[in-house]
Order: C-alpha cells, then structure tokens, then sequence
C-alpha cells in the first residue's frame, strides 16, 4: 500500500498544474468559457483567477445571446462586477428575461454596441436606459405593439442621434426609433407583422399618426429589409422606401430586400431603383422577384467589388447572369456569398422556351465557377439543375473547383450520376408511389454499414462521392428535393399534400449519404426528400465521421408511409456527441422509448423539433428524455396525437423542469390542428426562424451583416 501511495504522489508531482501556463495560454483556454461562468465562478477560485477573468479581453464583449441557464440574477450581478468594463453587449433572444432586467444595463456606461432583439423593452424603459448610453454606436431593438416613440426623451434621442448601426423588427406598424437616427450608415429592418391581431380583426399597415416623421437616410452605406409573409409588412415597408426613392444616399452600397412571394414594383420603387442605377455604385445587391423578372435593371446598375448577390426565385436566365452580373465573365474573386435558390433558369442560356427539368448549360456554370473562384458560400437549391452525359460537364464536377466554400445548398436531383441514370433500371423502391395510399411489399436490399464496404460497391467513382471529398472544409451542406415544401409553412395551415421527388433524384438515397461522411468538419446538415434511403445507413458514417456536427435536419427520406431509417438513425445519434439542434420531419414518425433512449446520448443538444403528420409519442419517453438531457431548452413536437395528449404533456414538462430551466420553450401540438398558426405565433422568432420552421439558410443573407 505504501508503494502505491508513493507511486501516485510521484505521479502528481510530475503532472502539469493548470496555473502554470502562461497568462497567454489561460486566457486563451478561458475566452471558452461563458461570461457569466467567468466573472460569478470561476474568478473565486483562486487569485490568479480572479484576475484574469477581468481582463480586458474577456469582458470587453460579453454575449448573452444563446446561455440559456442565464437568469435576472446573475445578469444583475454580472452588470455590478464588470458593467463598466463592458464596451459589447449580446442578448439577443434572451426571451425568458423578464422586462425589467434590461434596467441593469444602464450600469454599462462605455457601451459601444447592444443587441437587444428578441428581448422584451418598453418605450419608457428603452428612454431610461439609452439616455445613460451617450457612447452607444450600434443597437439592435423589438418594435412591439403599444410601442410610443412620444415617451423617448431628450437624452434618448440624443444618443440615438449618434446612432450609426440599427436593426430593428417590427412587430407592429411603425417607424420605430428610425427617426431619431438621424447619422445612420447601416439599417436592418425584420418586418414580422401578421396581418391579423389575435382576435381577428385585420391591421393596416398605415402608420399612427404622430409617427410620420421622416427617416434620415442621407450617410446610409447598408439598407436590408427582410419580410414575413403578409400584405401588411409590404405597406409598411414601402413607407420605409419612400424617403429612399425621393434622394438616394451617395454612399449606399448594399441595398437587400428579402420578400417572399408577390411584391409588385411601384412607381415609387422604380423612381428608386433608376436612380440607384444613375447615382450608387452597389456591393451587395437582393431584390423582389418582380422587380428584376422581365425588366433590363441588372443591365444598368453598377457594382464595385461585391460580395453578395441574392437573385433567389428569380426567372434570370443564365445568359442574363453571365451578361449583366458577370459581365461576360469578368472577374469577381470579391463575391463571396450567391444565393440562386429557386432561380430555376440560372444555368440555362434562355428561359423563353425551356422547361425547368431541362438539361443545364454546363459552360454556364463553368463561367460563374471561373469568375467566382473565391465564393465561400453558394445555393443552388429549389430548382432542377440536371446535367447532361457530357464527360466532364457534371455539375458536380465544376463545383469541386470551389475550393473555398463553407456551406453549400443543391437540390436532389442534382447530384445523381447521368450514366447511373441511364443505365440503372427502376429498383423496387423506385415503382413505390410517394403517396399515403396503400403499402406496397418491397424487398429490403441489404446495405453495408462501414466505410470500407461501402468502398467496396465503389460509390467513391460517382461525382457526389468526389465532390464531397474535395470540399474538405465545408461546414454547412444543404441537399433538398426540388419540389419538397415541409408540412409546416408560416401562418398557413399545415400542408396535407406533397408533391412527388424529381425523377432524376429517385436513385439518391444511402450511398450518396454515406458520401458526406468525408466532410470532417461539417457543422450542419440538412437531408430532405431523399427517395431512395432504403436503410440510412449512410447517417451512421456520418455520425462516426462528422464528429463536429451542431445541426441535423432530416425530413421526407426513403417511403412516406414508413420511417426505414430509424434504426440507422438511432445508431448515429449514439455518436453526436457536440449536436445541438435536432429537427426530424417526417410521416408516421414513433417517438417512442428507444428514439429517446438513443437521443439521450446527444450530450450537448439543446433544441428538439418533430413534425410528423399520423406520427405518435409516448409522454413517458418523453419526460425521461427531459430529465436526462439537462442541456434542453427547447422541445417542439407537431404530432398526429390528440389535443389531449399534447396539451398534458406539454404541462408536465413544463411544471417539472421550468424551475431549473429559466429559457424553456415547450410547444406540443397536433399538426393538423386549426389553430395550428395562432400557436405558432407565440413561438420565440430565435426558435422559430433557427429550427421550428423549414428553410434553406445558406446564403440568406449576407455574411456577417450583423455582430
């Protein structure tokens, strides 16, 4: 025994102590580890501690914005120890705060920049609170009903006045805090008004008299607007464009408008564009469908060095893009984010008489991979880009040359081999119809479940295979059916009906899956409307292989009336160790006790989204998941099960983590229930636009456009 004891205290003599790093090395290590934890734990273990976690560096900007277990308390305590000390301050999406801690901010005196999105702020305490901020230069505020720009003081438009960056969203109809901004050089407006109030009663978009004032646009270098769907957010938006269309600022350079589906050009907007095209020279350009479909705009605005260009759901052909954008293939190694999605004519010469499942131009998109060669982030999904039997030509094939990207989004049908196509017959799975009706028998073909194997079957010869081996360091990947829309779409019912996968995607399925497996340090990935996943064994890879990955999203994949998956995806789970976000979408999903079982291996996930039409739970699996995942915060579950069911589930979780939990968010409901939207409108916008709602995300917006 006493050799033993000798043996281990020689051991800890020779081992390394964490206090002798350098202070370099300790600061580094710490700039890890949350604020909260810093200043409120770990600086009262010892003094060295205790001075380095003040250092300048570590609480100079503190970010709130995704810890979850932060509560009123220690954000008053945290503004105590080290609010004069803190020049950036991020609490965006801090919900669960009530109103009343944003008081403590004012103890934050050299504030430069505030993030205050998603948290809730009366008129009265955003006066109180920015007439002690006189060095604030950026802010980022919630325009809620009631809101009353009368009730701002002096002090608080004083130091709005010194305002260079805003981002606000609106929730109401109004002008907010733009009119007091009158030094602005970069504005952000989210318009997330519903056209309805809760008791059903249509707004209008027309502003309330006394907020007519009119917004100071002259120093403005960035204007980004991004629309919800609804007609009032287009009225209102067009107020906001109406002082730009009268005199356009000298030093606009990024002018983003992000509108889904129908928003008309007005002669106030075309006034506004001509003289964007006269007078600006742009870097980052986003536009409505309809103001670029049929008109010759891109032909007469000018562009410096850009960036960005957004073109999404436009009918641009790709004889226009290489033209009017490209310039006949002049070099942009500036552009470093594209987003095509839904361009469904981009990469064809001319979209008079073309159908949209016709072959793409391959010398199209050479030129644009050419041009482009420094693009790090590109969507080319919602639209069939099908490449023809040209050796070489494969879509997939000229964007291997990218070697710079970081998230890419395709469709489906876009990744298939030509040659496999062609000569491949129709499998079982291929005759099955994507539909609800009757099951049909199939055999089953045994798939490998290793690498190796899957080796074996020399999938690594397929351009998939060999683009994704070329894109190592790809962070973000994006593969969605062409004609995929998910169940649940914005302040709509639930969709019952889906249209069936492109023809060319029916042989995408395990191996093509099994592919991604090689991006090693792959963050996030999306999976929807994948036909031919027949065990998913592909997703095991992937869990093994892709050990950084934070976000998953699956939706649609192999049969509709049967999840073939689940055993694969119950074995990858086992591995995600780092995964955060889950979000599965898919028919007669069973989360029952082995799914719960599996996911409670997921360690670090923090947000739970189901949505699945005829799908079931079982509550008891459920609440043993909660209480063995103590990172989750947020459990969305949009089901086949009665309002019963879902309703006393969602109470008991509710009631028995709430307590330890301050930003739990529990929505349990049926999926084709009618007040289905009226639920979804008290979904936090940080849950709802990350992971509740399906989109593509690569590309959205411009890259770094907010801090």
């Amino acid at each position: 025994p006493q050799e033993i004891v000798s043996g281990e205290s020689e051991e800890e003599s020779n081992g390394v102590n964490l206090m002798e790093f350098s202070d370099e090395i300790l600061l580094h290590i710490l700039s890890y580890v949350p604020c909260t934890d810093l200043v409120l734990n770990v600086r009262r273990t010892c003094r060295k501690l205790a001075t380095l976690c003040l250092d300048k560096s570590l609480t100079h900007t503190v970010l709130l914005q995704k810890d979850y277990k932060v509560n009123k308390d220690k954000v008053k305590q945290l503004m105590r120890d080290i609010g004069k000390e803190i020049y950036q301050l991020n609490m965006a999406g801090c919900y669960w705060l009530p109103s009343s801690t944003i008081d403590h901010v004012t103890r934050c005196k050299n504030l430069v920049k505030l993030n205050l999105s998603g948290c809730h702020i009366t008129s009265l305490r955003l006066s109180k609170m920015l007439s002690t901020l006189q060095h604030l230069r950026s802010l980022a505020i919630d325009v809620n009903p009631g809101f009353d720009a009368s009730q701002l003081s002096s002090e608080c438009k004083a130091t709005l006045s010194r305002v260079l960056e805003l981002k606000q969203t609106l929730y109401t109809p109004s002008y907010g805090v733009v009119p007091c901004c009158t030094s602005l050089e970069k504005l952000l407006l989210y318009f997330e008004i519903l056209d309805r109030s809760r008791e059903g009663f249509m707004l209008s978009g027309q502003l309330m008299v006394g907020e007519s004032n009119v917004p100071h646009y002259q120093n403005l270098r960035i204007f980004y607007a991004r629309l919800a769907p609804g007609y009032v957010n287009q009225e209102v938006v067009r107020l906001y464009l109406a002082v730009l269309s009268d005199r356009t600022p000298e030093n606009l350079h990024a002018f983003l408008i992000s509108a889904p589906g129908s928003f008309a050009e007005t002669g106030a907007t075309k006034n506004l564009l001509d003289s964007m095209a006269r007078n600006v020279c742009l870097d980052a350009l986003q536009l409505p469908k309809a103001w670029i479909n049929g008109s010759g705009l891109l032909q007469h605005l000018k562009f410096n060095n850009p960036f960005y260009f957004s073109f999404s759901r436009c009918t641009l052909s790709g004889g226009h893009l290489i033209q009017r954008v490209i310039n006949g293939g002049k070099d942009l190694k500036s552009l470093t984010s594209l987003n095509l999605s839904g361009c469904i004519h981009c990469l064809a010469p001319e979209s008079l008489f073309r159908k949209a499942e016709d072959d793409i131009d391959s010398s199209i998109l050479e030129s644009l991979v050419v041009s482009c060669c420094n693009l790090r982030h590109l969507n080319l999904s919602a639209a069939h880009h099908h490449s023809s039997e040209s050796i070489g030509n494969h879509l997939c094939q000229l964007l291997s040359r990218l070697k710079h990207l970081l998230s890419l989004a395709l469709p489906v049908c876009s990744i298939t081999d030509v040659a496999a196509n062609v000569e491949k017959p129709p499998t079982a799975s291929n005759l099955v119809p994507q539909t609800f009706g009757r099951k049909v028998r199939i055999g089953i073909q045994t798939y490998p479940r290793n690498l190796a194997d899957q080796a074996n079957q020399k999938i690594e010869s397929s351009v998939f295979w060999a683009l994704m081996g070329s894109l190592r360091f790809l962070e973000t990947l994006e593969i969605i059916g062409s004609s995929f829309s998910s169940a649940m779409p914005r302040n709509e019912p639930a969709i019952r009906n889906s249209l069936p996968p492109c023809v060319r995607a029916q042989s995408v399925g395990d191996s093509e899956v099994a592919a991604i497996s090689q991006l090693t340090y792959l963050q996030s990935l999306t999976l929807a409307q994948l036909p031919n996943i027949l065990t998913g064994s592909g997703l095991i890879n992937i869990g093994l292989q892709c050990q950084h990955l934070r976000t998953l999203s699956l939706a649609n994949l192999g049969m509709m009336g049967k999840v073939v998956y689940m055993s694969a995806l119950m074995d990858m789970l086992k591995h995600c160790k780092c995964l955060r976000d889950l979000r599965l979408e898919q028919p007669y999903f069973c989360a029952g006790a082995q799914f719960f079982q599996a996911l409670s291996h997921c360690s670090s996930l923090q947000r739970l989204c189901i949505v699945s039409r005829s799908g079931t739970l079982q509550s008891d699996a459920v609440m043993s998941f909660m209480a063995n995942c103590l990172e989750v915060i947020m459990c969305h579950m949009f089901m086949g099960e009665s309002l019963t069911v879902c309703k006393n589930l969602q109470q008991s979780i509710v009631r028995s983590f709430q307590a330890d939990r301050p930003a739990l968010n529990v929505v349990i409901f049926p999926l084709l229930h009618e007040d289905l939207t009226e639920v979804i409108r008290d979904v936090p916008m940080r849950h709802l636009d990350e992971i509740t709602l399906f989109k593509s995300r690569v590309a959205e917006e411009p890259p770094n456009l907010w801090w």
